[in-house]
């Protein structure tokens, strides 16, 4: 695998940005040094904030069901959306009926609505389209998690269960099980906004975490942590994606691959381990991508990940005079494996929730 030439940073903020946070985030540099003071006087904000939902001075919106947040201290994916998925799928087989909310983040939408597999990402924000088309339960999205919580729930009165995806700090909305998603980025340099990448501080206390890494990326779990896998679950053509795709038709073919992702790193590295010889370019993560972006000189064929995919299946239909179709498009699905030791966890607390 190489790496593709960086794009001119005129026309493309998103090369610039992954390579801005390995550079002041994810290690101590003179620009995180001189932002170290701003990220003293936003930790103390946060702090505040969580300390006066914590004495009930400000209180939080309790549902009439529990309600398990997925979130992550830093900012950026670390593979959330992977474990919401199985947990929605987990909590199906343990006879739960869940539902699933989520911000819409970088939608034009605001306001509580259900999400459909075939809505814009543009609108619905790419995160909470690949929920819907893959939970298999309701999937709602808005600004405000409480109001689309409720508003879900008065849709689908047979959810016993919510899963809100990235809501770690929207504290407005009580919940029962937090779970952080860490990556094998960690904590970076260990400083909160701006100088670093931590939302909140490193200390702050979750029910669970979840380790997205190799053990070779992370070493030893911590108490308390779990670690997850993302396995490749097969390849699609945008334009055909009810099929599948075997990988030995790729092999030998001119591939570059993009991604928008928190690490494209974690994404070009399970091409490799395909056997997959790819150029790679990185772009910022929910990056929107512009039809220019994906036309590469010496190219049979541009793979992608699932998130980027439901943003860029709109280039696979002749949509007006001047579109035109790109069958040269792939995605790779993943599935999230988690130890063992998760799956007993999550029993374990479900059992307490049928106790009480």
């Amino acid at each position: 695998m190489r790496a593709s030439p960086a794009p001119d940073p005129v026309n493309s903020w998103s090369a610039a940005s992954p390579r801005f946070a390995a550079r002041h985030w994810y290690r101590f540099s003179a620009l995180s040094a001189l932002l170290y003071p701003v990220s003293l006087l936003f930790r103390l904000v946060v702090g505040s904030r969580l300390l006066l939902f914590r004495l009930h001075l400000l209180r939080p919106t309790r549902l009439p069901v529990p309600v398990i947040v997925v979130g992550n201290l830093t900012v950026g994916g670390t593979g959330k959306t992977p474990l919401v998925l199985w947990l929605a799928r987990t909590l199906r087989e343990q006879g739960r009926r869940p539902g699933v909310i989520a911000s819409g983040y970088r939608g034009t939408r605001r306001e509580p609505a259900a999400v459909t597999g075939g809505d814009d990402p543009r609108v619905s924000g790419d995160e909470a389209v690949l929920l819907a088309m893959r939970a298999g339960t309701p999937v709602w999205s808005g600004s405000d998690r409480v109001r689309v919580a409720t508003a879900l729930l008065r849709a689908h009165p047979e959810c016993d269960l919510l899963i809100c995806d990235d809501g770690l700090q929207h504290y407005r909305l009580a919940r029962d099980l937090e779970i952080a998603v860490e990556d094998a980025r960690g904590f970076g340099n260990g400083c909160m906004l701006p100088a670093g990448p931590l939302r909140e501080p490193a200390t702050r206390r979750v029910d669970a975490r979840v380790i997205n890494a190799t053990v070779e990326a992370r070493g030893d779990l911590p108490p308390g942590a779990y670690r997850m896998r993302l396995d490749p679950a097969g390849l699609y053509r945008l334009d055909q994606q009810e099929g599948t795709v075997d990988v030995a038709f790729l092999r030998g073919k001119r591939l570059h691959a993009v991604a928008g992702i928190g690490d494209p790193r974690r994404f070009f590295a399970s091409l490799d381990a395909l056997g997959l010889a790819v150029t790679a370019h990185a772009f910022a993560d929910h990056h929107d991508y512009a039809e220019h972006e994906l036309v590469f000189d010496n190219c049979d064929a541009v793979l992608m990940t699932e998130k980027d995919a439901v943003k860029c299946r709109r280039f696979t239909a002749r949509t007006d005079f001047a579109g035109f179709s790109r069958p040269d498009l792939y995605a790779l699905r993943v599935e999230a494996s988690l130890d063992p030791g998760f799956a007993q966890f999550l029993e374990k607390w479900l059992h307490g929730l049928k106790a009480s």
